[in-house]
């Protein structure tokens, strides 16, 4: 089996978004924290990434929902850096 550079980005993106998810139940994340947004928003470029380049034909709602996940942790993203601006 060949790997391509764009499986390489699924397969980490994927890791992201769970290593995310499991320190956010481990308490060792917040869920508006800046880290776990990231995390969340890197890991979904990676599989919209694997999405477009990796297949002949498109898998439109994993490739919206992945979508959906990067504008909701942009979102956040700046959400959480407004936060913390005020709060200085």
């Amino acid at each position: 089996m060949t790997f391509f550079w764009h499986d390489w980005a699924g397969y980490i993106g994927v890791l992201l978004v769970l290593c995310a998810f499991l320190l956010l139940q481990l308490r060792k994340l917040h869920g508006n924290g800046i880290i776990y947004q990231v995390m969340n928003v890197l890991g979904a470029v990676g599989v919209v990434l694997s999405l477009i380049f990796g297949v002949a034909s498109m898998n439109w709602p994993a490739f919206l929902m992945q979508v959906a996940w990067i504008a909701i942790g942009i979102y956040g993203i700046v959400h959480s850096a407004r936060l913390n601006r005020r709060l200085r």
